[in-house]
């Protein structure tokens, strides 16, 4: 790997892990090199007034503030982006998977010239999704309620064929291959519940927000998901 690749993938690493430090030998484990040359290649960097903290034996971290110049891709980053974008434009709602086809071809538009293959003719393909459930929720507007903490009124029906009443405050949505869930606390449970976007009946979006931050919901979600909670309905 040439020293400028290698400076790059430096940097690129040390973004990935935001601010949790990343040690020499890790570095130097991902790079396939030595940590002898890790530690040339922080200190180029340095030199170079990229913002970057630490020591040896302690790890580095990247200062907010700093980042790449925009689609500055790698061959393998592209195919990764464009392989997940066609996963969306498969199985998400036309909103979303229009927007996957329009990055394809802002990527395929945006790289160099040399690089424009990859996005134009991958070698990984997302095949097409089989037995896809439609959604009986208005999806842009689920986004939209996660994104400013609103509650939304729905009712459901479970796997069983019972039908409530629920109100609940979304957290996320589970894109699978042929089903999409929307995650979300609860008000009747009183707990975190996952909801088939095909089984519902009929929502209400409210004006009316959760008394909670998104990111603080978000964050006892995950919590909850490391406890093994968050049942399907």
């Amino acid at each position: 790997m040439r020293k400028a690749d290698r400076l790059f993938q430096i940097v690129q690493i040390l973004r990935r892990a935001r601010r949790h430090p990343v040690t020499a030998e890790a570095l130097a484990q991902e790079l396939e090199t030595s940590k002898r040359s890790v530690y040339r290649d922080i200190a180029a960097l340095m030199a170079q007034r990229v913002p970057i903290r630490g020591e040896a034996g302690m790890g580095y971290v990247l200062d907010q503030g700093f980042d790449l110049p925009p689609l500055m891709l790698t061959p393998d980053e592209i195919e990764a982006a464009v392989l997940g974008a066609q996963w969306v434009s498969r199985r998400a709602d036309p909103v979303l998977a229009r927007a996957a086809l329009d990055l394809i071809a802002k990527i395929a538009q945006a790289v160099p010239e040399r690089l424009r293959p990859y996005a134009a003719e991958p070698a990984a393909i997302a095949p097409p999704s089989w037995n896809q459930q439609p959604d009986a929720i208005d999806m842009v507007q689920t986004r939209q309620a996660i994104r400013t903490g609103r509650k939304i009124a729905l009712d459901y029906r479970d796997e069983l064929g019972r039908e409530t009443r629920r109100v609940i405050w979304p957290v996320t949505i589970g894109y699978f291959d042929t089903v999409r869930m929307v995650v979300a606390w609860c008000e009747l449970r009183r707990d975190f519940r996952s909801f088939r976007t095909d089984r519902v009946l009929a929502a209400d979006f409210l004006d009316e927000r959760y008394p909670e931050r998104p990111s603080a919901l978000r964050a006892k979600w995950h919590k909850a998901v490391l406890r093994n909670r968050g049942h399907v309905e």
